[in-house]
């Protein structure tokens, strides 16, 4: 397995899994906007002076992860403090608890709702056609989902781990984390994640759950000056 390709996320998946979906000039390519913030570069040196251009527009911030390039004059790169990249190589003990039903355009409405409310910025409104996304509904709401969106036929990024602060507790973030892991596991694929070091709860749970520390990856934002 080529872990190399997690160094560059936004660009491999955008040149392998997402490939199709792809605004792509040179060495450089984006999702489109409705459905994520992100842009990729083919190497730190990549000359993408002319793609920026043409892909990041006038009022928009997007986002790089792991690799970033020169930039020509007119732009401004801001970093963030490094995400921990996670990876998880074995299977999870799922514990018990409510269903968990695949989310599909009919949950679309509580999907946006429940990003917008704890995981705000990077939720679009077509991110859900990346991959697969799975919920557990409580009392008719939307109580906790997770989902699959950076990706290579070797690996897969889990994302999304959103419980509704109402639903906190009750152990369905550690049920949804152990089923679409060990799913991916079984589909071999390696099922990796990215965490703020800030966020020390969802860190601490998924080193319990098994996932391993792999390195630090860079995040950036980048708009016109």
């Amino acid at each position: 397995m080529n872990l190399a390709e997690l160094d560059n996320p936004f660009w491999s998946a955008l040149r392998s899994r997402h490939r199709d979906i792809a605004l792509r000039r040179g060495e450089a390519a984006r999702y489109p906007a409705a459905f994520a913030p992100f842009l990729g570069v083919a190497s730190a040196q990549a000359d993408v002076a002319d793609a920026i251009g043409t892909l990041v527009g006038a009022d928009e911030s997007v986002y790089l992860l792991g690799v970033v390039p020169a930039l020509p004059h007119g732009w401004v790169l801001d970093a963030f403090a490094p995400l921990a990249q996670m990876i998880c190589p074995a299977p999870i003990a799922v514990v018990d608890g409510p269903a968990v039903i695949g989310l599909t355009e009919a949950h679309r409405a509580d999907v946006l709702a429940l990003t917008a409310l704890v995981y705000p910025h990077y939720f679009r409104p077509r991110t859900m056609e990346l991959g697969r996304y799975f919920g557990i509904y409580q009392d008719g709401r939307l109580a906790a989902m997770i989902g699959e969106r950076l990706g290579t036929d070797a690996q897969q990024e889990i994302s999304a781990v959103c419980t509704h602060p109402d639903f906190n507790g009750r152990g369905y973030a550690r049920r949804l984390i152990a089923l679409l892991s060990n799913d991916n596991l079984e589909r071999g694929r390696l099922p990796f994640l990215h965490v703020s070091h800030q966020n020390h709860r969802a860190k601490q749970l998924y080193e319990q759950l098994g996932y391993s520390h792999r390195r630090d990856i860079g995040f950036w934002s980048l708009r016109r000056a």
